[in-house]
Order: structure tokens, then C-alpha cells, then sequence
């Protein structure tokens, strides 16, 4: 008996996770160094590795990114005229999850993102991250790294990235504390994800 109400229990919670989950996306941010401001012609060029050219998700990315990064003033220029270069790095992979664990718990550091297991009836979660680092041009110094990281239970990586891209420059630079959680809505209209909130996270 005993047995079965904890089973029924854990039912109830993974259902809950399940539909509250569907209400948004959470995204967890680090940025580094936290309040440095990013000084200097604001132009910057893209680094791209072998493997981005011509990959679809990285066009992806670097369009959205260059939507969010001139709102904020900032111009994609010719490498030669750069104050910047830019690097981008995402990944997704299998993420470990407990039963009735959430895309919260994930971003807190619950779960081992290299270790693939299934929720209770969510089968199995991905967790998927991208990675902007800005570098000075004249002298190759790292001035600004930011990272946003998200799960759920698409494998396909090209869902995800709308939020991550809106989530890493939700709040640009982020200053005055190194951990975020962002937390998304869809657009009812069919458009790119809105920023609900920002808010700081004491690790």
C-alpha cells in the first residue's frame, strides 16, 4: 500500500512538472567577468571554426545573434575593421535527470549533463547550451564571456536555439552578479521568445 501511494505520488509530481513546464522556458546565465563594461567601438566580426561554415544551426545562430547584438548598438563589420571578435559555441547532448526533475533543477546543477537517463514520462532530456566569448582584436584578450544553458525533451537542437540566443543577451552585458535565470515565453503571434524576467541567482 505504502508502495503505491509513493508511486502515485511521484505520478502526480511528474505530471505537475509536465504541465507547468509547457507555461515557459527557464534558462540559467553565467556571465564572466560580471560588471565589465565592454569599452570601444562597438563593432565586432564573427570567428567562425571549420566545422560552423556552412552548418545550419550555426547560421541560425549567428542571424538571431546579430538581430540581439544591434539592439544593443552593436555592428557586424569586416574582420579588418573589428574592434571585436566574436566566438560561438553551443552543444547538445543527453542530460541526467531524476524522476520528477525539473528544467529548474537541471539549470542549478542537479543532474550531470553527461550521463543520459529518462525522466518518468518525459523520456529522455537534452540539455542544450551556447557560449558567446568577445575578444579584443589588437591583442587577443578575452574582455566577455557569457553562457545560457536550457533542457527539456527535444533532441533536435534548432528548437532551442531562439531561447538560448535571447537568454545569453537578455540582459547585455550582465553586471553586478556572475548567475542568471531567464525565464521565456513563446510568442503567441509565431515570433521569437520573449524575455519574462531576469533575475540574479545566489549559487
Amino acid at each position: 500500500m505504502r508502495a503505491t501511494l509513493i508511486f502515485a505520488a511521484l505520478i502526480a509530481a511528474s505530471l505537475t512538472v509536465s504541465l507547468t513546464g509547457c507555461a515557459g522556458v527557464s534558462a540559467d546565465v553565467r556571465a564572466s567577468p560580471a560588471a565589465t563594461p565592454m569599452e570601444g567601438e562597438h563593432s565586432y566580426a564573427l570567428a567562425r571554426s571549420p566545422l560552423q561554415d556552412g552548418s545550419p544551426d550555426h547560421t541560425e545562430y549567428e542571424t538571431l545573434i546579430r538581430t540581439e547584438l544591434g539592439k544593443y548598438g552593436f555592428a557586424d563589420v569586416a574582420q579588418q575593421h573589428a574592434h571585436y571578435l566574436l566566438s560561438i559555441a553551443y552543444d547538445t547532448r543527453p542530460a541526467a535527470v531524476g524522476v520528477g526533475s525539473s528544467s529548474d533543477c537541471a539549470q542549478t546543477g542537479c543532474g550531470d549533463s553527461g550521463e543520459a537517463s529518462f525522466s518518468l514520462f518525459g523520456g529522455r532530456s537534452y540539455r542544450h547550451s551556447l557560449t558567446l566569448r568577445f575578444f579584443e582584436q589588437t591583442n587577443g584578450r578575452e574582455v566577455y564571456k557569457v553562457s545560457a544553458a536550457s533542457q527539456d525533451h527535444d533532441a533536435d537542437p534548432l528548437h532551442a536555439i531562439p531561447y538560448l540566443v535571447k537568454s545569453a543577451l537578455a540582459q547585455f552585458p550582465f553586471a553586478d552578479h556572475p548567475d542568471w535565470r531567464v525565464k521565456l515565453r513563446a510568442d503567441a503571434t509565431g515570433g521569437g521568445p520573449q524575455v519574462v524576467s531576469v533575475k540574479p541567482v545566489q549559487r
